[in-house]
């Protein structure tokens, strides 16, 4: 596989948001284990996204390859001029080909494009991959809880970028 086979478009279409969802409930199932209470808590999030969607602050960045939904990533405004990255995932196969890495400068030249002051995300302590990437474009492990929210025992972590522009 390579990275310059997949497109990216920021247009959502019909069936993505749910795809989307669906995507994480099964991956998630399959890799970590999580249960159905993580697959509605992405659907209430992306309700809550698609809610309050402005074009001029909020952005998602969807993945494809033949056609086929393979990645995706948004930037969801919230209040103070802070901007929350959500629903990060990759298929298996699209993996360590660079598509992380290149779906990561494009949220964080949204992000510094958009005068957005802070930002910040939400992940497990199971997630080595992806917070190994987030640390890489500046963000920093500020909160960790014990949670058993999504039918399971693990830590919720809170990364926040501390250095913005230094990616």
């Amino acid at each position: 596989m390579d990275i310059n086979d997949v497109t990216i478009r920021t247009t959502i279409q019909p069936g993505d948001l749910g795809y989307v969802i669906y995507r994480h409930g099964v991956l998630y199932s399959q890799e970590y284990n999580y249960g159905i209470s993580f697959e509605t808590y992405v659907g209430a999030g992306m309700y809550e996204f698609y809610k309050n969607f402005d074009p001029a602050m909020d952005r998602a960045w969807i993945c494809e390859h033949e056609g086929k939904i393979i990645g995706f990533l948004l930037l969801m405004h919230r209040e103070k001029n802070t901007a929350q990255l959500r629903y990060f995932y990759l298929e298996p196969a699209y993996r360590n080909i660079g598509l992380g890495r290149k779906l990561m400068s494009l949220y964080m030249d949204f992000f510094h494009g958009h005068h957005y002051k802070h930002s910040y995300l939400w992940t497990t302590h199971e997630l080595s991959a992806a917070a190994s990437l987030y640390t890489r474009f500046g963000f920093r492990l500020t909160e960790e809880k014990e949670s058993t929210a999504f039918g399971k025992s693990l830590k919720e972590q809170r990364y926040d970028l501390l250095i913005p522009g230094k990616y």
